[in-house]
């Protein structure tokens, strides 16, 4: 399946000089969607996976369904849609193309997934790498994290990226792959 014969391209969107790549387009093609799961699917090493609202939502959670290798979602969203425990939440700030957020995961989603030896091992799955702000700045606080759990503490790995589309010139490959190999199923050419 060629990915980019189905998302769309918004040019200057959400500010002028941002290609806006839409990968909703997947959601109105029933056999495309099942295609892009099983991709994914096929390309995930790791029984955790993390995932950034919204889009990237869509795209894993039915991976719990699917997949015999996925076994937990990693919810990371915008500022307010976590509810908490104290102690719990953990908050990154990231640089987007178009400006800096600030998103929050939780330990306790990290600990109700599956550990491999001493290691909570992590594939971070978002739709598009761009500049690669959100993936790294989310990736190397996860890798700071240790869980707590019935006595023993683990580390957290992220092992892999997994992107539905990239934009390679955009990013600091160097930065990146430092962190851990990439995998995106389309690529796009900078302006």
């Amino acid at each position: 399946m060629n990915y980019l014969d189905i998302i769309n391209h918004y040019p200057d969107f959400p500010k002028k000089g941002i290609d806006f790549i839409d990968i909703l387009p997947f959601l109105h093609k029933k056999e495309a969607f099942k295609q892009v799961v099983s991709d994914i699917d096929a390309h995930v090493h790791c029984p955790n996976v993390a995932t950034v609202e919204a889009r990237g939502f869509l795209f894993a959670a039915p991976l719990l369904t699917q997949s015999a290798q996925v076994q937990n979602i990693i919810p990371i969203r915008k500022k307010g849609k976590l509810p908490f425990s104290e102690g719990d939440l953990r908050g990154v700030e990231i640089e987007k193309e178009y400006g800096s957020d600030l998103v929050y995961y939780r330990l306790s989603d990290i600990a109700s997934g599956v550990p491999e030896g001493d290691t909570f091992y992590i594939t971070l799955f978002d739709d598009i790498l761009a500049t690669g702000g959100t993936a790294c700045g989310i990736a190397e606080s996860l890798n700071k994290e240790t869980i707590s759990l019935e006595g023993k503490t683990y580390k957290v790995k992220v092992k892999e990226f997994l992107f539905l589309v990239e934009f390679p010139d955009l990013y600091d490959h160097e930065r990146i792959n430092a962190i851990a190999p990439v995998h995106s199923f389309a690529q796009v050419a900078g302006d």
